[in-house]
């Protein structure tokens, strides 16, 4: 519903752009209305009242509930055996008993009229859960995403824990560890470990590290090591389980390798063995459907774009020598630039890219 001073503003804004040589449906698009909604402005009291919808007097549906069916309806849902009963279940409850009132629907805009469309019983509110905090990452070393998951052993009941540090950009591996405890002082340990493999000190970046509410990851030696190293730290929130996607679908792909073993690791080395294979594959051999196909190494030693762009021309001779086996552009082969991890809106992605793009031209 547009308001009369907006409306008055884009009637006169229509109008000169008209009077310009523009054509008059062109206009009314760019604006976001028709040409048929000017027409009705202009031909009544559009521009000069407003939109009368709101203040108009409409007549009484005439299968409209009377006060003494709307009583019987508030009279039925407010009984006691009823209490704790939302409409879905009293209305096929009444109709039972041979009983019909009114639909569910009604039910519901009837108690909501009186202020009673609330929880009943004991059944506690929905709570507002706060929107995921952004990360993007334009480049290797910016967001980096760990969690741990069990490995089992062939003994019932006995696990091993593998620490898996993840960069967002990349989808690199850049820090694993295997344990045969679930201990702060790994945690702490591997993220060390990492940090000098990366070098984040010489290079004065200061990573965001993004996991879960584990009990050892938010420990306060994990704490005071991230400080130590100055690295950021992001946790979901709490009772969320997809805040930390990539991390969780890296392990979905761990365990649904063919060579991981469907009866349990036996010992502590062979757990490790296993993860260093694994590690190897996917940061070498495998290609990322996330990132192009391209291999998570690739891309974190920034290869990535002439792989892409070699592809691109040779997907561009391929049509230009067969035109006939081509129905429309080539395959898509472009460079992913950014990753967000647990994008709240579009906006917030755009916003961030048109900043860097900023700091780039202005450097």
């Amino acid at each position: 519903m547009i308001g009369l001073e907006d409306r008055q503003v884009l009637a006169r804004d229509i109008k000169v752009a008209h009077q310009s040589g523009a054509r008059l449906c062109m206009s009314c698009a760019l604006v976001g209305i028709t040409v048929r909604t000017l027409q009705r402005w202009q031909f009544g009291d559009g521009l000069v009242v407003g939109d009368a919808r709101p203040l108009a007097v409409r007549p009484r549906p005439a299968h409209a509930l009377s006060q003494t069916e709307r009583e019987a309806v508030l009279s039925a849902a407010n009984e006691a055996r009823f209490a704790d009963m939302p409409p879905a279940r009293i209305v096929p409850m009444l109709a039972d008993e041979g009983v019909y009132l009114a639909s569910e629907s009604t039910f519901s805009r009837v108690l909501r009229a009186q202020g009673q469309n609330t929880h009943r019983g004991r059944a506690k509110a929905p709570r507002k859960v706060r929107p995921p905090t952004t990360h993007i990452a334009t480049t290797p070393r910016q967001v980096w995403c760990w969690d741990m998951t069990y490995l089992p052993a062939t003994v019932i009941g006995r696990w091993f824990y593998l620490y898996l540090i993840l960069d967002l950009y990349s989808r690199k591996i850049i820090g694993w560890e295997v344990h045969e405890q679930d201990r702060s002082e790994h945690a702490a340990h591997l993220v060390r470990r990492t940090a000098l493999s990366e070098g984040i000190a010489a290079l004065g970046a200061q990573p965001v590290l993004h996991g879960d509410n584990g009990a050892t990851l938010k420990a306060t030696t994990v704490l005071s090591m991230l400080h130590w190293l100055g690295i950021k730290p992001s946790y979901s929130r709490p009772r969320v389980s997809d805040d930390n996607a990539y991390a969780e679908s890296l392990f979905r792909t761990a365990k649904y390798r063919p060579e991981f073993p469907a009866k349990g690791f036996e010992s502590l080395e062979t757990a490790r063995a296993w993860a260093a294979h694994f590690v190897h594959w996917y940061n070498v051999e495998h290609r990322h459907s996330g990132i192009r196909y391209v291999s998570p190494a690739q891309r974190h030693a920034g290869e990535d774009q002439a792989i892409l762009q070699a592809r691109h021309a040779l997907y561009a001779q391929a049509r230009e020598h067969s035109p006939r086996r081509w129905s429309g552009k080539t395959r898509n082969w472009d460079h992913i630039n950014a990753v967000t991890l647990n994008p709240e809106r579009d906006s917030v992605v755009t916003q961030h890219l048109m900043e860097v793009e900023k700091q780039a031209m202005a450097a």
